[in-house]
């Protein structure tokens, strides 16, 4: 998809605030194709425009963010490429209920909105092109959430099917490295990485990154500061 203009959906009940994030997105060439102001306005946007990217207010007048993002992954919208449309939840509020809510919903990123313009800009084209991310206040509290985790749980029983590259590569994606960090630790091409990154979500039946992490964690796989 590179080369092509990112087509975005704004959903957020304050107008100012829509307006501001359309204004410093076209900025930077990024195309807001549509507007809403609530969850049902957002779902039915998604389904007539086919956005690459949502970013979604959680708390909205009527259906909130949180099930708004529930409703579109679960239907498997997609973008007018057939790519899956994704999910950036953007908020005033870091309180770990909505985090955790949102990322096991399926959202592929979630940011304050205090976030920097660049930032925004940035976070936009990586979740188009795959990627997962989540601001580094909340990555911190993600960790701090599974401090106390030890040992592999039964309900992770398809993490025997990693080989054990794949269980290196899970690791190191698990402690924030890009695919550019692991390729250069593991003396690997990033084409490579990528292939070993893909494999891990299809096994695990994982969405992206995002989900990846909070699965490393809560297996017991990781643990913080090791």
């Amino acid at each position: 998809m590179t080369g092509q203009p990112v087509r975005v959906v704004v959903a957020d009940d304050q107008a100012l605030v829509r307006s501001g994030f359309t204004m410093i997105l076209a900025a930077s060439g990024i195309d807001v194709v549509g507007e809403a102001g609530d969850g049902e306005a957002a779902l039915a946007a998604v389904r007539r425009l086919r956005p690459d990217v949502v970013l979604m207010d959680i708390r909205m007048p009527g259906m909130d963010g949180l099930e708004a993002t529930r409703r579109l992954l679960a239907t498997g919208a997609t973008t007018t490429a057939g790519e899956p449309t994704r999910v950036i939840i953007l908020t005033t509020f870091d309180l770990d209920e909505y985090v955790y809510a949102a990322l096991r919903a399926g959202a592929s990123g979630f940011l304050l909105k205090d976030v920097t313009p660049d930032h925004l800009v940035h976070a936009v084209r990586l979740v188009r092109d795959g990627d997962a991310l989540l601001a580094p206040s909340i990555t911190r509290r993600l960790v701090d959430r599974f401090s106390s985790t030890s040992g592999v749980r039964e309900d992770y029983g398809a993490l025997p099917t990693l080989t054990a590259r794949e269980r290196e590569v899970l690791v190191l994606l698990a402690r924030g490295l890009s695919n550019a960090e692991l390729a250069a630790q593991l003396q690997l091409g990033e084409a490579t990485v990528k292939t070993h990154v893909a494999r891990i979500l299809a096994k695990l039946q994982l969405r992206d990154r995002v989900q990846a992490v909070i699965f490393a964690y809560e297996s017991g796989l990781v643990s913080p500061g090791s």
